[in-house]
């Protein structure tokens, strides 16, 4: 009896570091179209070691008239994020975001051409702006449905032998949870969202970027999942405009717009002074504002979720969503430093 007694924490500590992480790769979205990074997001990157930066190089959009067409392109200049002391010292990931209406109208025979020319325009920025940089990976980032996955997945299929390249796509909750209804994507690996559970106009008492509860609801599958998965965290916070009860625009350098705002219930926020943002956004008193805050604090939590839940490989890569000194200034050095090493502990 004592012989089985010693073995059982020998067995639950063999099967706890079965799936426990070893290294993380830290990496961050750049989804800009700007490509002037200010001092502070440069020596962000050198201070946290960043090795990898999936930049949004376009986004692909389609309309009767003109079919499935680019938009959105990115200026990103990898000349302007390299130093003397680090000439080239990062791992870019081209990556681009697909609408869902591009499988909903497309037929097999335009999906092809959308391949031969979806690789044709990020070869085409990689030698114009990463001066011939060796990409060796492609992220496809795109909300698909029951109904779009069999174009989407075969969209997929198009682009690995095209590409000669390694494929990734993101992978939202839903279908992470449910593979059996929305299938497998046909790729090398995956990034699982960790963020955006919910529509941000439908409900109006959680944090639509991340609510614990809504993330765990979808975690706890107890099954592994069938690709090597990587995770993505956000880093971000907005306010939803809401003038005369009717959402007008989101604000993302919220700053300035604190100090006039007055609490009126978990979330929502009143103005109290007229203020101008950016030249761009008038604020009313009496207006309502939705802030939703991601803190440190709640990421953490966060990653102890998806380490509870999650059956991830010895290696991972750890993204975080996205690089801006305005979000960035929310945490410090050595907050954001653990958002990766964490998922190691």
């Amino acid at each position: 009896m004592k012989k089985i007694i010693f073995f059982l924490p020998f067995l639950f500590l063999v099967f706890s570091c079965e799936h426990k992480v070893e290294k993380v790769e830290k990496a961050f979205y750049y989804w800009r179209s700007d490509s002037y990074p200010s001092d502070k997001e440069k020596q962000i990157l050198v201070d946290q070691n960043i090795q990898k930066i999936f930049v949004k190089f376009f986004e692909v959009d389609h309309s009767d008239a003109m079919g499935n067409f680019p938009i959105s392109k990115t200026s990103f200049s990898l000349n302007s994020y390299c130093t003397k002391d680090q000439p080239n010292p990062y791992q870019i990931i081209p990556t681009v975001y697909i609408k869902n209406i591009v499988f909903q109208k497309s037929s097999e025979k335009e999906l092809d051409q959308l391949a031969d020319n979806v690789n044709f325009l990020i070869n085409k920025y990689t030698n114009e702006k990463l001066d011939s940089l060796k990409v060796s990976e492609i992220q496809i980032d795109c909300d698909w449905t029951a109904s779009t996955k069999d174009k989407y997945f075969y969209f997929l299929k198009k682009l690995k032998p095209i590409s000669q390249k390694e494929i990734s796509a993101t992978l939202r909750l839903y279908p992470y949870k449910y593979p059996d209804k929305m299938g497998v994507p046909p790729v090398d690996k995956v990034t699982l969202m960790c963020y955006n559970l919910i529509n941000p106009l439908a409900d109006q008492s959680k944090n639509s970027i991340l609510d614990l509860k809504e993330l765990e609801s979808y975690l706890n599958t107890r099954k592994k999942y069938p690709l090597h998965m990587d995770i993505a965290l956000p880093v971000y916070s907005w306010m939803q405009v809401y003038q005369n009860n009717q959402f007008t625009n989101v604000l993302y350098d919220v700053k300035d717009i604190k100090p006039h705002l007055k609490e009126i219930k978990p979330l929502w926020y009143e103005v109290q002074k007229d203020t101008v943002i950016n030249y761009e956004t008038y604020l009313r008193v009496g207006d309502k504002i939705k802030y939703e805050e991601i803190t440190a604090d709640k990421i953490n939590k966060a990653i102890a979720l998806i380490k509870k839940n999650i059956k991830l490989d010895k290696e991972i890569t750890v993204t975080l969503f996205h690089l801006d000194e305005n979000q960035l200034n929310n945490y410090t050095d050595e907050e954001i430093s653990h958002f990766y090493s964490d998922f190691t502990k």
